[in-house]
């Protein structure tokens, strides 16, 4: 005959079976942590707190070729990007939001993690300003350029690596050293009432100037430099009964296994 402690083993087999079922079947909520990283040499351009976005596609902040708008403005002109964020949350209500990092410094890291539903939200997004500049800035153009998670929710881009051939100019600010972010007073603003370009080789004309993080900048930078890359790591999310019946499970194997020792302590039982 099976003794009570093998039927609890065996129920805590079933239940971990369960759980494991029950994690399958949430599978399209993960959580998925982002690190940014700077990637340019000491020195370099830094990074304003880079704004995201898990989302279905109907997000789009600007166009190569097209005159910015108030959203990536609001990134490319001083990096706070309120107007981004309220933008994002009016055109897709479900997109899970968020931003990381303060200001980036060469060879800096900095994380967040956020809960995502990826049968909802399978495409990510991002914006965020480069600096020592007047408008510049890192982000994609085309919404569905970064499907991040195939039909199975399962990671299809690890990583995204930005080069200085994609750095951003929004076109709407004037170049101006004494009114660039980083190097001047970011409040003198005057409107260049162009529109959104590459453009990494102005960097260089901030070259020599002292910056707000206390060194002397030096660009440094060529059209196929690395400057910026976003990693992604996912760890799956258990139903909240599958986690209920493991743990139950193992708290009831603990429990038997803590009277079986008591009983072997006591010895066994005298006849009267």
């Amino acid at each position: 005959m099976p003794t009570n402690l093998h039927r609890a083993l065996r129920a805590t087999a079933v239940a971990f079976a369960a759980a494991c079922t029950g994690l399958s079947a949430s599978a399209a909520i993960v959580d998925v942590t982002v690190t940014v990283q700077n990637l340019v040499p000491a020195n370099g351009i830094a990074f304003a707190p880079l704004h995201l976005g898990f989302h279905n596609g109907s997000f789009d902040a600007f166009n190569l070729g097209g005159v910015a708008t108030a959203p990536i403005i609001s990134v490319a002109e001083g990096g706070a990007g309120g107007a981004w964020q309220s933008a994002f949350a009016a055109a897709d209500p479900t997109a899970t939001r968020g931003t990381v990092g303060g200001l980036l410094l060469p060879g800096a890291t900095s994380s967040l993690t956020l809960r995502v539903d990826t049968s909802l939200n399978p495409n990510f997004t991002f914006a965020g300003m480069v600096v020592p500049s007047n408008d510049f800035f890192i982000g994609n153009d085309n919404p569905l350029g970064y499907r991040l998670f195939d039909a199975a929710g399962g990671l299809a881009i690890p990583s995204i690596t930005m080069k200085a051939s994609e750095i951003w100019d929004a076109g709407s600010e004037a170049f101006d050293p004494a009114a660039a972010a980083f190097v001047g007073a970011n409040d003198l603003r005057t409107p260049q009432n162009s529109v959104v370009a590459f453009n990494f080789a102005e960097l260089a004309a901030f070259n020599g100037l002292a910056t707000g993080a206390g060194y002397t900048f030096n660009s440094g930078l060529s059209a196929g430099s690395e400057v910026y890359r976003i990693s992604f790591a996912v760890s799956p999310v258990p139903e909240p009964g599958s986690l209920a019946m493991l743990t139950a499970g193992l708290l009831g194997i603990g429990f038997l296994v803590r009277r079986r020792r008591e009983e072997g302590a006591r010895g066994p039982a005298r006849a009267a």
